[in-house]
């Protein structure tokens, strides 16, 4: 007779032995949410950590570009200086024995006779530089009577230029100024009815025509050409 195990009930089939627990479905949920959660929390953190640094970035970049344009800034003003210096060198060189106008864009008035040589120029505020015509050394520099305020260059070989009715004079006695330095100031002062500069040539104390004896030297009044570089 052969034998046949008995066939055990589904309650019998596992006593003894202990079955794993099996998680509800609630409780699976709730983990699933809760990593979801985490997760969230992991990506908002980190680009809340990238947002932060944008601004970092950012504000590098403008500190950058503010440098590099402030240099670049000096370098030119360096440059600039380094050119104005150039020409002025180069002026002081050229004009040693040259001839230039006292002013520019002025109105030219001539025709006061014998008692009055010399010539007048109009047409600019009160208060406008003029310069000396040549090289020479201050003779006279302050009030001079009718002349009012006036500057007297003499430029050598008994060779002397008055400057008269200034407002003020930047020059003194003995200083020695070049064509084109500044001597003075355009005004009204002396015997004088409006701002204008009167200018007179005298070699060996005598009055000289200053249209004819500049023209000579390569200045033209009435053109207003000048002689920088000597006539």
């Amino acid at each position: 007779m052969t034998y046949r195990p008995e066939l055990l009930k589904e309650s019998e089939r596992y006593r003894g032995r202990r079955r794993a627990p099996v998680p509800s479905r609630r409780r699976y949920a709730a983990v699933l949410a809760t990593a979801a959660v985490g997760a969230g929390a992991v990506a908002l953190s980190t680009g809340a950590a990238i947002d932060d640094a944008k601004p970092d970035v950012a504000a590098g970049e403008v500190a950058a570009y503010a440098q590099s344009r402030e240099l670049s800034a000096r370098a030119e003003a360096a440059e600039r200086a380094n050119r104005a210096d150039e020409r002025a060198s180069t002026l002081a060189a050229s004009t040693a024995d040259g001839w230039v106008l006292p002013l520019h864009e002025y109105e030219l008035r001539t025709g006061h006779g014998d008692s009055r040589p010399g010539i007048d120029l109009t047409g600019l505020p009160e208060g406008t530089p003029f310069a000396a015509v040549h090289a020479g050394t201050v003779a006279q520099a302050g009030w001079n009577g009718a002349f009012g305020y006036s500057v007297i260059v003499d430029h050598g070989d008994g060779v002397q230029t008055v400057y008269a009715h200034a407002s003020k004079v930047l020059v003194k006695v003995g200083q020695q100024v070049e064509a084109g330095t500044e001597i003075g100031l355009l005004g009204n002062s002396g015997l004088s009815r409006s701002p204008h500069l009167h200018l007179e040539v005298h070699v060996d104390g005598a009055v000289q025509n200053p249209l004819t004896w500049f023209q000579k030297r390569g200045l033209d009044f009435d053109l207003e050409i000048e002689s920088p570089y000597g006539a």
